[in-house]
C-alpha cells in the first residue's frame, strides 16, 4: 500500500456537496461528489450522540486552531476517494456546515449562518492533513482493522463489519443497524446495547454462529439476502415473547440464543410461567433476578441461578450458640445429622468456623432464609444434604 500526504484540501474543499442521511446516520459524500464519507465498512456516526459533545468539540477546535489530527482516503480503482479514517471528524464538520446543530459562541447558541463572518471564513479556510492511500483491497481493509479511531475505538463487530464488507454486511446493517427499525421497539427488551454500534446485529449474528461470528460471516460474505439470519433470529425472539409475556428489564442482555437452542422443544405454559416470575420477582431471597429465567426454563430445580440470599452472620451464629447449648446440655454432638449417627461424632461440638448454616426446609421447597429456617450443619453433612 502506498500512501500520498496532502496538506492543500481546506474544510470547504472536503464539505463541498456534502450530504448527510439522517435516517441512517450517515454522512455521504464530500469534494463535490468525489468522497465517499462512510463507505460500506464504516460504521455509523456517533459524535452525535447525547448532547452532540463530541462534534461541538470539533468544531471549537477549528476555531481556536487546534490540529484534527490525521485522517486518511483510500483511494479507489475509479478515481474515487473514501474515507478510511476521519468519517466521524469530517461527518461533524459537514453537519455543522449544513446547519444541523449549533455551538455556543461567547454565551449565544449559534449556528453557522449566524456566525460572524470572519469566524465562518476561519472554517472554511482551515486544512486539514490528510493521507490518501493505495492499495488492494485486502491492504486496505487490513489497515482499517488495525488503525486507531480516533476518539472512538472500533468494537469487534465493527472491525469485523469491515473485514468481511460486503452484501451480506449491507443487507444486515439495513435491519439490524438501522435506529429507524420499527422493530427495535419490540427488540430491546431482549436485546442489551446501542443499535448503532452494531450490537443488536453482533447478537443476531452470534446466535445463529452458534457463537463463530466470524467464520459464519466470511462464508456468507458473498450472499445477496440475510433469509437464514433474519428466520432464525425472530424464531428466538418469537419463542422468548411466546414463553415470557411479562416484560421486566432483567431479560435484556440474556444468553437467548442458547436457551433457546436447550429449551424451544419443550412445551410451557405461558399463564403458569408468568405466576411462577411474578413470585420470583416478589421473593425477597431472591438476589439475581437475571437467574430467573433460565429456572423456570429448566423446570426451577437449579437454584444456584437465583443466588439465594444467603444467612447472614448473626443469625448463624445466634444459631450456632442456641444448637451448642442445647447439645451440651444432653450430651450430643451440636451438628443435630451427627448426633443421630452411631460414630465418634456422635458427640462432637463443632466449631461454628467447621459448620454451615443450612435451611432445615430447602428453599426451593418453599422454605424461607430466616432464623426460623436455619440449622448449624458441620460441613461434611450440610454438602451431603443438598435439597433432601
Amino acid at each position: 500500500m502506498t500512501t500520498t500526504l496532502h496538506t492543500e484540501y481546506t474544510v470547504e474543499e472536503i464539505c463541498k456537496g456534502f450530504v448527510y442521511n439522517q435516517a441512517e446516520g450517515k454522512g455521504l459524500f464530500g469534494l463535490s461528489g468525489r468522497l465517499i464519507i462512510q463507505p460500506e465498512y464504516q460504521r455509523h456516526y456517533l459524535y452525535a450522540e447525547g448532547k452532540g459533545e463530541k462534534e461541538i468539540a470539533v468544531i471549537e477546535s477549528v476555531l481556536k486552531g487546534y490540529p484534527l489530527g490525521l485522517i486518511y482516503f483510500n483511494k479507489r480503482e475509479d478515481g474515487l476517494l473514501e474515507v478510511l479514517d476521519g468519517q466521524q471528524r469530517i461527518t461533524s464538520l459537514g453537519r455543522f456546515l449544513t446547519h444541523k446543530f449549533s455551538i455556543i459562541l461567547n454565551g449565544t447558541e449559534q449556528y453557522y449562518d449566524s456566525m460572524p463572518a470572519d469566524l465562518l471564513q476561519k472554517i472554511y479556510d482551515t486544512k486539514l492533513t490528510i493521507y490518501e492511500c493505495e492499495g488492494t483491497e485486502s491492504e486496505i481493509k487490513e489497515w482499517f482493522k488495525t488503525i486507531n479511531i480516533v476518539g472512538i475505538p472500533l468494537n469487534d463487530q465493527e472491525r469485523l463489519n469491515a473485514v468481511y464488507s460486503g452484501p451480506f454486511v449491507d443487507r444486515a446493517k439495513e435491519v439490524f443497524s438501522n435506529s429507524q427499525n420499527t422493530e427495535i421497539n419490540k427488540w430491546e427488551w431482549y436485546i442489551k446495547g446501542n443499535v448503532k454500534r452494531q450490537d443488536y446485529l453482533h447478537t443476531a449474528l452470534e446466535w445463529v454462529s452458534k457463537g463463530d461470528i466470524e467464520n459464519y460471516m466470511s462464508t456468507h460474505r458473498r450472499d445477496d439476502n440475510i433469509n437464514e439470519l433474519e428466520a432464525y433470529f425472530n424464531s428466538v425472539i418469537d419463542w422468548v415473547r411466546s414463553v415470557f409475556t411479562q416484560k421486566e428489564n432483567e431479560m435484556r442482555g440474556l444468553l437467548w440464543g442458547e436457551l433457546y437452542e436447550k429449551y424451544h422443544k419443550q412445551p410451557y405454559d405461558p399463564a403458569q410461567v408468568a405466576a411462577k416470575q411474578r413470585e420470583l420477582y416478589e421473593d425477597y431471597y431472591v438476589k439475581n433476578k437475571k437467574g430467573i429465567y433460565e429456572y423456570i426454563l429448566g423446570g426451577c430445580q437449579d437454584t444456584r441461578l437465583l443466588e439465594v440470599r444467603c444467612f447472614d452472620e448473626p443469625t448463624k451464629k445466634a444459631v450456632y450458640a442456641q444448637q451448642t447449648t442445647e447439645a451440651q446440655a444432653e450430651g450430643v454432638s451440636n451438628c443435630p445429622l451427627c448426633a443421630l449417627g452411631k460414630d465418634n461424632n456422635r458427640t462432637k461440638i463443632w466449631k461454628l468456623s467447621e459448620m454451615d448454616a443450612d435451611h432445615v426446609t430447602a428453599w426451593s421447597k418453599g422454605g424461607a432464609t430466616d432464623i426460623s429456617n436455619c440449622q448449624m450443619l458441620c460441613q461434611t453433612h450440610n454438602r451431603a444434604k443438598g435439597n433432601k
